[in-house]
Protein backbone atom coordinates (compact mmCIF):
# COMPACT_ATOMS: atom_id res chain seq x y z
CA UNK A 1 0.00 0.00 0.00
CA UNK A 2 1.50 3.50 -0.64
CA UNK A 3 0.00 6.31 1.35
CA UNK A 4 0.85 9.68 1.55
CA UNK A 5 0.16 11.87 4.37
CA UNK A 6 -1.18 15.95 3.91
CA UNK A 7 0.00 17.54 7.43
CA UNK A 8 2.44 14.65 8.21
CA UNK A 9 3.75 16.46 11.19
CA UNK A 10 0.92 16.72 13.84
CA UNK A 11 1.13 14.50 16.95
CA UNK A 12 -1.85 11.88 15.63
CA UNK A 13 -0.18 12.05 12.18
CA UNK A 14 3.27 11.60 12.72
CA UNK A 15 2.79 8.51 14.65
CA UNK A 16 0.09 6.77 12.47
CA UNK A 17 2.73 7.23 9.65
CA UNK A 18 5.09 5.90 11.66
CA UNK A 19 2.59 2.65 12.32
CA UNK A 20 2.46 2.39 8.79
CA UNK A 21 5.59 2.62 8.04
CA UNK A 22 6.55 -0.15 10.59
CA UNK A 23 3.37 -2.23 9.29
CA UNK A 24 5.27 -2.04 5.95
CA UNK A 25 3.38 0.41 3.90
CA UNK A 26 5.22 2.94 1.74
CA UNK A 27 4.65 5.97 3.40
CA UNK A 28 5.22 10.09 1.91
CA UNK A 29 4.04 13.15 3.59
CA UNK A 30 4.06 16.93 3.04
CA UNK A 31 3.84 19.79 5.87
CA UNK A 32 4.48 23.17 5.88
CA UNK A 33 6.09 23.59 9.64
CA UNK A 34 7.12 20.50 11.84
CA UNK A 35 8.16 20.73 15.26
CA UNK A 36 9.49 18.25 17.95
CA UNK A 37 9.83 15.36 18.85
CA UNK A 38 7.91 14.71 15.53
CA UNK A 39 10.71 16.34 13.54
CA UNK A 40 13.15 13.94 14.82
CA UNK A 41 10.96 11.00 15.21
CA UNK A 42 9.73 10.95 11.33
CA UNK A 43 13.19 11.49 10.74
CA UNK A 44 14.06 8.40 12.14
CA UNK A 45 12.40 6.15 10.57
CA UNK A 46 13.59 8.40 7.04
CA UNK A 47 9.80 9.96 6.60
CA UNK A 48 10.42 13.30 7.47
CA UNK A 49 10.06 15.67 4.33
CA UNK A 50 12.55 16.80 2.36
CA UNK A 51 11.36 20.50 2.37
CA UNK A 52 8.98 22.02 4.15
CA UNK A 53 5.81 23.31 1.82
CA UNK A 54 3.41 21.55 -0.30
CA UNK A 55 4.15 19.85 -3.52
CA UNK A 56 0.87 19.06 -5.54
CA UNK A 57 3.44 16.77 -8.09
CA UNK A 58 3.71 14.51 -5.54
CA UNK A 59 0.01 13.54 -5.83
CA UNK A 60 -0.55 10.81 -8.23
CA UNK A 61 -2.79 8.21 -9.56
CA UNK A 62 -0.68 5.29 -7.91
CA UNK A 63 -1.42 6.68 -4.50
CA UNK A 64 -3.81 4.02 -2.71
CA UNK A 65 -4.82 6.88 0.16
CA UNK A 66 -4.28 10.02 1.17
CA UNK A 67 -4.66 10.48 4.78
CA UNK A 68 -5.74 14.26 5.35
CA UNK A 69 -4.74 16.25 8.83
CA UNK A 70 -6.46 19.07 10.70
CA UNK A 71 -3.68 21.73 10.47
CA UNK A 72 -4.05 20.96 6.49
CA UNK A 73 -6.67 24.20 4.93
CA UNK A 74 -9.11 23.17 2.53
CA UNK A 75 -7.16 25.36 -0.27
CA UNK A 76 -4.30 22.92 0.01
CA UNK A 77 -3.11 22.53 -3.31
CA UNK A 78 -2.02 18.72 -2.12
CA UNK A 79 -5.70 18.38 -1.33
CA UNK A 80 -7.10 20.10 -4.38
CA UNK A 81 -4.78 17.44 -6.76
CA UNK A 82 -6.20 15.14 -5.15
CA UNK A 83 -9.37 15.39 -5.59
CA UNK A 84 -9.50 16.58 -8.86
CA UNK A 85 -7.53 13.31 -9.85
CA UNK A 86 -10.11 11.02 -7.53
CA UNK A 87 -7.72 9.45 -4.85
CA UNK A 88 -9.22 8.24 -2.25
CA UNK A 89 -9.00 10.65 0.65
CA UNK A 90 -9.02 9.45 4.42
CA UNK A 91 -8.84 11.68 7.93
CA UNK A 92 -6.72 9.46 9.72
CA UNK A 93 -9.62 8.49 12.10
CA UNK A 94 -11.30 6.97 9.12
CA UNK A 95 -8.21 5.47 7.83
CA UNK A 96 -7.35 3.57 11.54
CA UNK A 97 -11.40 2.08 11.16
CA UNK A 98 -10.28 0.84 7.87
CA UNK A 99 -6.95 -0.63 8.95
CA UNK A 100 -8.69 -2.25 12.11
CA UNK A 101 -12.67 -2.81 10.91
CA UNK A 102 -12.07 -7.13 10.95
CA UNK A 103 -10.84 -6.66 14.89
CA UNK A 104 -12.51 -5.52 18.41
CA UNK A 105 -12.53 -2.00 18.61
CA UNK A 106 -12.99 -0.96 22.26
CA UNK A 107 -13.29 3.25 21.99
CA UNK A 108 -12.89 5.35 25.12
CA UNK A 109 -14.70 8.42 25.08
CA UNK A 110 -15.35 11.15 27.32
CA UNK A 111 -14.89 14.33 28.40
CA UNK A 112 -12.34 13.72 30.68
CA UNK A 113 -10.08 10.83 31.99
CA UNK A 114 -10.05 9.26 28.14
CA UNK A 115 -6.26 9.08 27.68
CA UNK A 116 -5.71 7.86 30.83
CA UNK A 117 -7.61 5.39 30.92
CA UNK A 118 -7.10 4.15 27.31
CA UNK A 119 -3.27 4.08 29.02
CA UNK A 120 -4.03 1.44 31.57
CA UNK A 121 -6.17 -0.55 29.88
CA UNK A 122 -2.87 -0.44 27.48
CA UNK A 123 -0.59 -0.92 30.44
CA UNK A 124 -2.75 -4.14 31.56
CA UNK A 125 -2.85 -5.63 28.21
CA UNK A 126 1.07 -5.32 27.84
CA UNK A 127 1.52 -6.46 31.06
CA UNK A 128 -0.12 -9.43 30.04
CA UNK A 129 1.59 -10.38 27.14
CA UNK A 130 -1.95 -9.41 24.91
CA UNK A 131 -0.97 -8.07 21.23
CA UNK A 132 -3.74 -5.19 20.34
CA UNK A 133 -3.67 -2.66 18.17
CA UNK A 134 -3.91 1.11 19.71
CA UNK A 135 -4.32 4.74 19.31
CA UNK A 136 -4.02 7.01 22.36
CA UNK A 137 -3.71 11.04 22.57
CA UNK A 138 -0.18 10.72 24.54
CA UNK A 139 2.78 9.35 24.91
CA UNK A 140 3.03 6.75 27.35
CA UNK A 141 5.96 4.68 29.35
CA UNK A 142 6.41 1.51 27.85
CA UNK A 143 5.08 2.07 24.21
CA UNK A 144 7.48 3.38 21.25
CA UNK A 145 4.64 5.14 19.16
CA UNK A 146 1.02 7.15 20.03
CA UNK A 147 -0.18 4.21 17.01
CA UNK A 148 0.12 0.61 16.58
CA UNK A 149 -1.74 -1.08 13.34
CA UNK A 150 -0.81 -4.71 13.25
CA UNK A 151 -1.85 -7.64 10.81
CA UNK A 152 -1.88 -10.19 13.57
CA UNK A 153 -3.62 -8.87 16.80
CA UNK A 154 -7.81 -8.99 17.49
CA UNK A 155 -8.08 -5.84 19.72
CA UNK A 156 -8.00 -2.28 18.74
CA UNK A 157 -7.82 0.19 21.43
CA UNK A 158 -8.94 3.69 20.49
CA UNK A 159 -8.65 6.99 22.48
CA UNK A 160 -12.47 8.25 21.23
CA UNK A 161 -11.70 11.99 20.80
CA UNK A 162 -14.75 14.41 20.20
CA UNK A 163 -12.93 16.78 18.14
CA UNK A 164 -13.45 16.89 14.29
CA UNK A 165 -11.82 15.05 12.44
CA UNK A 166 -10.09 16.62 9.03
CA UNK A 167 -11.33 20.37 6.85
CA UNK A 168 -13.41 18.42 5.03
CA UNK A 169 -14.71 15.32 7.27
CA UNK A 170 -16.52 17.70 9.90
CA UNK A 171 -17.91 14.99 12.12
CA UNK A 172 -16.47 14.27 15.68
CA UNK A 173 -12.88 11.75 15.15
CA UNK A 174 -14.80 9.00 17.67
CA UNK A 175 -18.26 9.04 15.29
CA UNK A 176 -15.75 6.78 12.77
CA UNK A 177 -14.60 3.85 14.89
CA UNK A 178 -18.10 2.15 15.61
CA UNK A 179 -17.26 0.03 18.72
CA UNK A 180 -17.59 -3.46 19.77
CA UNK A 181 -17.28 -2.16 23.17
CA UNK A 182 -17.23 1.29 24.15
CA UNK A 183 -16.68 3.48 27.32
CA UNK A 184 -18.25 7.01 28.60
CA UNK A 185 -16.40 8.45 31.60
CA UNK A 186 -18.15 11.61 31.66
CA UNK A 187 -19.25 14.70 29.49
CA UNK A 188 -18.24 18.43 30.53
CA UNK A 189 -18.90 21.02 27.82
CA UNK A 190 -15.99 21.40 25.34
CA UNK A 191 -14.90 22.69 22.47
CA UNK A 192 -17.22 25.44 22.22
CA UNK A 193 -15.53 26.61 18.72
CA UNK A 194 -17.12 23.54 17.23
CA UNK A 195 -19.65 22.92 19.82
CA UNK A 196 -21.41 26.10 20.39
CA UNK A 197 -24.08 25.05 22.71
CA UNK A 198 -23.48 22.55 25.66
CA UNK A 199 -27.23 20.58 23.87
CA UNK A 200 -24.96 20.04 20.53
CA UNK A 201 -21.59 18.85 22.20
CA UNK A 202 -23.83 16.29 24.47
CA UNK A 203 -25.37 15.01 21.25
CA UNK A 204 -22.14 14.24 20.02
CA UNK A 205 -22.17 11.98 22.40
CA UNK A 206 -25.38 10.21 22.09
CA UNK A 207 -24.41 9.80 18.41
CA UNK A 208 -21.20 8.06 19.81
CA UNK A 209 -23.67 5.70 21.70
CA UNK A 210 -26.00 4.64 18.62
CA UNK A 211 -22.53 3.69 16.85
CA UNK A 212 -22.07 0.61 19.58
CA UNK A 213 -22.10 -2.38 16.99
CA UNK A 214 -24.90 -4.70 17.52
CA UNK A 215 -24.79 -6.86 20.37
CA UNK A 216 -21.64 -4.36 21.85
CA UNK A 217 -21.48 -2.90 25.16
CA UNK A 218 -21.11 0.59 26.82
CA UNK A 219 -19.56 0.62 29.72
CA UNK A 220 -19.95 4.36 31.72
CA UNK A 221 -19.82 5.86 34.69
CA UNK A 222 -22.92 6.11 37.12
CA UNK A 223 -22.49 9.09 38.78
CA UNK A 224 -22.36 11.55 35.89
CA UNK A 225 -25.41 13.47 35.50
CA UNK A 226 -25.72 14.01 31.76
CA UNK A 227 -24.34 10.25 30.72
CA UNK A 228 -27.44 9.50 32.99
CA UNK A 229 -29.71 12.14 30.48
CA UNK A 230 -28.63 10.57 27.21
CA UNK A 231 -29.27 6.81 28.04
CA UNK A 232 -33.12 7.04 29.13
CA UNK A 233 -33.72 5.67 25.95
CA UNK A 234 -31.79 2.31 26.04
CA UNK A 235 -31.03 0.50 23.05
CA UNK A 236 -32.05 -2.89 23.27
CA UNK A 237 -28.91 -4.65 21.21
CA UNK A 238 -26.26 -3.23 23.41
CA UNK A 239 -25.49 -4.06 26.96
CA UNK A 240 -24.88 -1.14 29.72
CA UNK A 241 -22.41 -1.70 32.52
CA UNK A 242 -22.78 1.24 34.93
CA UNK A 243 -19.43 1.39 37.29
CA UNK A 244 -18.50 4.03 40.22
CA UNK A 245 -15.38 5.36 41.80
CA UNK A 246 -12.86 1.83 43.12
CA UNK A 247 -13.09 1.58 46.83
CA UNK A 248 -9.23 2.66 48.23
CA UNK A 249 -7.79 4.11 51.14
CA UNK A 250 -4.66 6.50 51.47
CA UNK A 251 -2.22 5.93 53.86
CA UNK A 252 1.43 8.55 54.52
CA UNK A 253 0.36 9.56 50.46
CA UNK A 254 -0.11 6.38 49.01
CA UNK A 255 -3.13 5.06 47.50
CA UNK A 256 -4.11 1.52 47.85
CA UNK A 257 -6.70 -0.30 46.64
CA UNK A 258 -9.64 -1.87 48.67
CA UNK A 259 -10.60 -5.82 46.83
CA UNK A 260 -11.63 -9.07 47.68
CA UNK A 261 -7.98 -10.24 47.77
CA UNK A 262 -6.62 -8.08 49.25
CA UNK A 263 -5.12 -4.49 48.93
CA UNK A 264 -3.18 -3.01 46.16
CA UNK A 265 -0.68 -0.32 46.55
CA UNK A 266 -0.50 1.90 43.26
CA UNK A 267 1.73 4.71 41.41
CA UNK A 268 -1.23 7.08 40.59
CA UNK A 269 -4.14 8.95 43.15
CA UNK A 270 -6.76 11.05 42.65
CA UNK A 271 -10.67 9.77 42.65
CA UNK A 272 -11.03 10.56 38.74
CA UNK A 273 -7.88 8.47 38.68
CA UNK A 274 -9.79 5.85 40.63
CA UNK A 275 -12.90 6.39 38.33
CA UNK A 276 -10.56 5.75 35.19
CA UNK A 277 -9.26 2.59 37.05
CA UNK A 278 -12.71 1.20 37.31
CA UNK A 279 -13.29 1.74 34.21
CA UNK A 280 -10.33 0.40 33.01
CA UNK A 281 -11.01 -3.09 35.05
CA UNK A 282 -14.41 -3.63 33.09
CA UNK A 283 -12.69 -3.14 29.83
CA UNK A 284 -10.16 -5.59 30.63
CA UNK A 285 -12.64 -8.24 32.43
CA UNK A 286 -14.75 -8.40 28.90
CA UNK A 287 -11.34 -8.97 27.42
CA UNK A 288 -11.31 -12.24 29.61
CA UNK A 289 -8.11 -10.91 32.06
CA UNK A 290 -8.74 -12.39 35.62
CA UNK A 291 -9.08 -10.03 38.96
CA UNK A 292 -5.27 -11.04 39.47
CA UNK A 293 -4.41 -10.20 35.68
CA UNK A 294 -5.79 -6.76 36.01
CA UNK A 295 -4.70 -5.91 39.61
CA UNK A 296 -1.50 -6.90 39.46
CA UNK A 297 -0.59 -5.15 36.27
CA UNK A 298 -2.04 -2.20 37.38
CA UNK A 299 0.08 -1.48 40.51
CA UNK A 300 2.94 -0.34 38.16
CA UNK A 301 0.45 2.10 36.27
CA UNK A 302 2.82 5.20 36.34
CA UNK A 303 0.35 7.28 34.62
CA UNK A 304 0.21 9.20 30.88
CA UNK A 305 2.39 12.11 30.02
CA UNK A 306 1.51 15.11 31.66
CA UNK A 307 -1.03 14.05 33.14
CA UNK A 308 -0.15 14.45 37.30
CA UNK A 309 3.50 14.19 36.02
CA UNK A 310 6.27 14.57 38.65
CA UNK A 311 8.58 16.88 37.29
CA UNK A 312 10.61 17.34 40.51
CA UNK A 313 10.57 16.28 44.42
CA UNK A 314 12.11 16.11 47.31
CA UNK A 315 11.23 15.03 50.76
CA UNK A 316 9.50 18.73 51.04
CA UNK A 317 7.96 19.43 48.00
CA UNK A 318 6.45 17.60 45.20
CA UNK A 319 6.07 19.63 41.47
CA UNK A 320 3.19 17.99 39.37
CA UNK A 321 2.64 18.81 35.65
CA UNK A 322 -0.74 18.33 34.34
CA UNK A 323 -2.81 18.78 30.83
CA UNK A 324 -5.30 19.88 32.92
CA UNK A 325 -7.48 23.37 31.04
CA UNK A 326 -11.04 22.77 31.47
CA UNK A 327 -13.16 23.59 33.88
CA UNK A 328 -13.70 19.99 35.38
CA UNK A 329 -10.40 18.35 34.48
CA UNK A 330 -8.77 21.75 36.48
CA UNK A 331 -11.21 21.26 39.71
CA UNK A 332 -10.51 17.23 39.60
CA UNK A 333 -6.73 17.64 39.21
CA UNK A 334 -6.55 20.14 41.90
CA UNK A 335 -8.42 18.06 44.22
CA UNK A 336 -6.45 15.29 43.72
CA UNK A 337 -3.47 16.56 45.01
CA UNK A 338 -4.75 18.30 48.21
CA UNK A 339 -6.91 15.10 48.81
CA UNK A 340 -3.50 12.92 48.12
CA UNK A 341 -1.32 15.13 50.15
CA UNK A 342 -3.65 16.56 52.69
CA UNK A 343 -1.34 18.32 55.13
CA UNK A 344 0.97 20.03 52.46
CA UNK A 345 0.20 22.91 51.52
CA UNK A 346 -1.12 23.32 47.45
CA UNK A 347 0.02 25.83 45.20
CA UNK A 348 -2.19 25.30 41.93
CA UNK A 349 -1.25 27.61 38.81
CA UNK A 350 -2.81 27.10 35.43
CA UNK A 351 -3.06 28.63 31.98
CA UNK A 352 -6.11 29.66 30.35
CA UNK A 353 -4.78 28.61 26.64
CA UNK A 354 -7.62 26.92 24.72
CA UNK A 355 -10.14 28.56 22.47
CA UNK A 356 -12.86 27.30 24.83
CA UNK A 357 -11.26 28.68 28.06
CA UNK A 358 -10.54 32.20 27.11
CA UNK A 359 -13.97 32.74 25.42
CA UNK A 360 -15.43 35.50 27.33
CA UNK A 361 -18.74 33.49 28.02
CA UNK A 362 -17.37 30.52 28.75
CA UNK A 363 -15.49 31.52 30.92
CA UNK A 364 -18.02 31.07 33.97
CA UNK A 365 -17.34 26.86 33.53
CA UNK A 366 -14.65 28.03 35.30
CA UNK A 367 -16.65 28.69 38.47
CA UNK A 368 -14.70 27.12 42.09
CA UNK A 369 -12.78 24.86 40.16
CA UNK A 370 -9.78 26.07 41.90
CA UNK A 371 -11.06 26.08 45.64
CA UNK A 372 -8.82 23.19 46.79
CA UNK A 373 -5.81 25.03 46.49
CA UNK A 374 -3.94 26.95 49.11
CA UNK A 375 -2.65 29.59 46.51
CA UNK A 376 -4.61 29.83 43.17
CA UNK A 377 -2.89 31.49 40.38
CA UNK A 378 -4.08 31.57 36.87
CA UNK A 379 -2.27 33.07 34.11
CA UNK A 380 -3.18 34.00 29.80
CA UNK A 381 -1.95 35.91 27.52
CA UNK A 382 -3.49 38.79 25.75
CA UNK A 383 -1.41 37.81 21.96
CA UNK A 384 -3.10 34.36 22.52
CA UNK A 385 -6.41 35.83 22.56
CA UNK A 386 -5.49 37.93 19.46
CA UNK A 387 -4.27 35.67 17.51
CA UNK A 388 -7.48 33.24 17.94
CA UNK A 389 -9.56 36.42 16.95
CA UNK A 390 -11.64 35.89 20.02
CA UNK A 391 -12.77 39.53 22.33
CA UNK A 392 -10.06 40.55 24.89
CA UNK A 393 -10.88 39.55 28.53
CA UNK A 394 -9.83 41.48 31.56
CA UNK A 395 -7.82 39.82 35.45
CA UNK A 396 -10.67 41.24 36.92
CA UNK A 397 -13.06 39.23 34.43
CA UNK A 398 -11.54 35.79 35.09
CA UNK A 399 -11.12 36.61 39.26
CA UNK A 400 -14.43 36.92 39.06
CA UNK A 401 -15.51 33.88 37.03
CA UNK A 402 -13.03 31.69 39.07
CA UNK A 403 -14.86 32.85 42.31
CA UNK A 404 -11.48 31.58 44.56
CA UNK A 405 -10.73 33.72 47.26
CA UNK A 406 -7.31 35.21 46.72
CA UNK A 407 -6.83 34.11 43.69
CA UNK A 408 -4.12 36.06 41.44
CA UNK A 409 -4.51 36.20 37.94
CA UNK A 410 -1.14 37.22 35.89
CA UNK A 411 -1.04 38.34 32.08
CA UNK A 412 3.05 38.46 32.16
CA UNK A 413 4.63 34.78 32.18
CA UNK A 414 8.04 36.71 33.74
CA UNK A 415 5.73 38.22 36.43
CA UNK A 416 4.44 34.94 37.29
CA UNK A 417 7.04 32.80 37.47
CA UNK A 418 8.95 35.60 39.64
CA UNK A 419 6.16 35.88 42.09
CA UNK A 420 6.04 31.99 41.76
CA UNK A 421 9.61 31.69 42.52
CA UNK A 422 9.52 34.06 45.79
CA UNK A 423 7.33 31.55 47.78
CA UNK A 424 8.38 29.35 50.20
CA UNK A 425 7.77 26.09 49.10
CA UNK A 426 8.52 24.20 52.92
CA UNK A 427 6.04 21.42 53.43
CA UNK A 428 4.10 22.59 49.24
CA UNK A 429 3.70 21.02 46.33
CA UNK A 430 3.05 22.82 43.39
CA UNK A 431 0.80 22.07 40.38
CA UNK A 432 1.71 23.65 36.96
CA UNK A 433 -1.65 22.75 34.85
CA UNK A 434 -1.67 23.96 30.95
CA UNK A 435 -2.21 22.48 27.48
CA UNK A 436 0.50 24.60 26.53
CA UNK A 437 3.52 25.98 28.81
CA UNK A 438 2.79 29.25 29.80
CA UNK A 439 4.02 31.46 26.81
CA UNK A 440 7.26 29.32 26.01
CA UNK A 441 8.50 28.41 30.38
CA UNK A 442 10.21 25.29 30.26
CA UNK A 443 8.36 23.80 32.95
CA UNK A 444 11.27 20.60 34.00
CA UNK A 445 13.87 23.71 34.35
CA UNK A 446 11.02 25.64 36.79
CA UNK A 447 10.26 22.58 38.77
CA UNK A 448 14.04 21.88 39.22
CA UNK A 449 14.18 25.97 40.63
CA UNK A 450 11.33 25.03 42.86
CA UNK A 451 13.00 21.83 44.50
CA UNK A 452 16.49 23.74 44.71
CA UNK A 453 14.63 26.34 47.14
CA UNK A 454 14.12 23.87 49.30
Amino acid sequence: MKVHFIAIGGSAMHNLAIALHKKGFTVTGSDDEIFEPSKSRLANYKLLPENGGWYPEKITTDIDAIILGMHARLDNPELIKAQNLGVKIFSYPEYIYEQTKDKIRVVIGGSHGKTTTTSMIMHVLKENNIDFDYMVGAQIDGFDTMVKLTKKAKIAIFEGDEYLSSPIDRRPKFHLYHPNIALLTGIAWDHINVFPTFENYTSQFKTFIDLIQENGKLIYFEEDKEIQKIITKRRSTIEYIAYNTHPFFIEQNKTFLKTKNGSYPLSIFGTHNLQNLMGAYHICKYLKLSDNQFYSAIQSFSGAAKRLQILAENENCVVFQDFAHSPSKLKATTEAVKKQYPNRKLIACMELHTFSSLKKEFLPQYRHSMDMADEAIVYFNPKTIEQKKLESITSEQVATAFGTENLKVYTNSEEMIQYLLNMNFQNSNVLLMSSGNFSGVNLPTLAEKIKEKN
